[in-house]
Formats: C-alpha cells, structure tokens, sequence
C-alpha cells in the first residue's frame, strides 16, 4: 500500500461532477467504491465578457457512483455511472429540462513514483449526463478525455498533507465544442480522522463552439472535509461556488461522497 495519504486522497475523490483518484494508483487486486452527490442551483449566470447576466433559474441533482479495480499496482481500471436530473430557465428563452445518465470508463497507468506520483489516464464516455451548466445544454454528446496527472506529499506545521494537479483534454461529439480542463487539490490531515481539502476545478471549450454554444469559461472552487469513519469508510460533506466564468451559470452548492475500500 502506498500510504495514508494516498488512502486519504482517494477516500475524498467524490467531488463536483466528477469521481477520481487523482495521480495515485490502487494496489493489485485492490478493489474500491465511491458514490457521490451533488445539489446545486443558480439564480445568475456569467454573460459573454465574464459579469453578472441577467436572472436564470437553474437547479441540478447529479449522482455519480465509480468502481475502481488494481489490475497491477500500476494499472487502476475504473467504471463511472453518473445520472443527471436538471432544470434550466433563463429570460427570453424556454425551459430546458434534463433526466439522462452516462456511464465512463478506462484506465490509469503510474508512469514515475520516485518524485511524487506521475500518472496517465485514457476514458471514453457515453451521450448522456451533459450537467447543464454552460450555456446550452441541450446536446449530450459522447466524449473521450485524455488525463496527465502528478500529485505528491508535503508537511506544514507537522502535519501530513497532499497535492494533485490534473490536465485534461476532451474531445467530444459535436456540437459540443471540446474542452480543456486544469483541476488542482491541496489537502492537509487536520486531525488523525479529518482531512481538510480545499480544489479548483477550472474548464475551457474549445474556440471552434457553433451554435447553440458559444465559447465558454467554468471555474469552480470548492472546500469540504472528509472523515475517516472506519478502516474501509469515509464521508465527504463540502459545499462549492463558482467565482468566474463566461457564458456558464453562477453556480453553488453541497456535495457529499462516500467511499469504501475494499
């Protein structure tokens, strides 16, 4: 095993609208579980040059399960289903309502681990749980995402901490536009049981957008606190905001997870 706080990375993973492990790999034959929820709304938006639109009305319940499986202990498969239930309502135009799901899948290969942990992550996902928060969300197009990640261990005032800092690309099915996503975590031990987290979750579409999109920014920042209840369970409570963006709802919320490592 690779250590607690690779253990207590994981056990945090279920974030906004999306599952992972960060950089780290499971041990072979290692089999764990994650499952987590998301409620949010919006009630403004972000308009072309990054300010304040106009009123919108916008609710989301997102639910996201993932299965992780240790092929070697430097192979980690995983399986996401995500199930998305939506209302979206902005002056001028007609509700857009959402009840679809989506299931990802693939894999994590550790490249380095002398310095921190260096990984590469290839996914392909069904047409399906598009969670609405750019501004047309009418279009569920499937994707495939390639995923550099590196994470790595530090100490502050004694105590043990982590880093994960993820790039990704995804190509998606038009007319979507492709997008690029930059997600960063710090996490720090604040107690033997209790992991302190703050991340940011930043993603960009592509320029070539054709309409009913337009070029979009979505930034997310996020806290929460993850409790390690037993050996094998751990419960995320957190709460996220959306400081800027462009063409994208002023989104915020509470997300829960819960894991079990097998």
């Amino acid at each position: 095993m690779r250590g607690a706080l690779a253990v207590g990375f994981v056990a945090a993973a279920v974030l906004t609208g999306a599952a992972r492990a960060g950089a780290w790999t499971l041990d072979g034959g290692q089999l764990q579980m994650f499952s987590g929820t998301t409620l949010s709304r919006a009630t403004h938006g972000f308009d072309a040059a990054g300010r304040p639109s106009d009123a919108v009305l916008f609710r989301k319940l997102f639910v996201q399960n993932r299965v992780e499986y240790g092929l070697t202990d430097a192979v980690t498969l995983f399986v996401s289903p995500e199930y998305v239930v939506a209302d979206s309502y902005a002056a001028g135009g007609s509700p857009t309502h959402a009840r679809t799901g989506a299931v990802e899948a693939g894999g994590r290969i550790l490249l380095l681990s002398r310095i921190g942990m260096l990984s590469i992550q290839a996914s392909g996902k069904t047409a399906g749980a598009f969670d609405m928060s750019v501004s047309a969300g009418k279009a569920y197009g499937s994707q495939v995402e390639l995923r550099l990640l590196y994470g790595n261990s530090f100490k502050l005032f004694g105590r043990d901490g982590f880093y994960d800092v993820e790039a990704a690309e995804r190509w998606i099915r038009r007319p979507r536009p492709n997008e690029m996503t930059v997600d960063a975590t710090a996490g720090l031990w604040v107690r033997r049981a209790t992991l302190a987290m703050v991340q940011s979750f930043n993603t960009v579409s592509g320029s070539g957008a054709k309409p009913p999109y337009a070029y979009y920014r979505m930034h997310k920042l996020e806290l929460s606190v993850v409790e390690r209840l037993t050996a094998n369970w751990s419960l995320q409570l957190g709460g996220f905001l959306s400081p800027a963006g462009q063409h994208v709802v002023k989104e915020q919320g509470l997300v829960t997870g819960i894991w079990y490592r097998f």
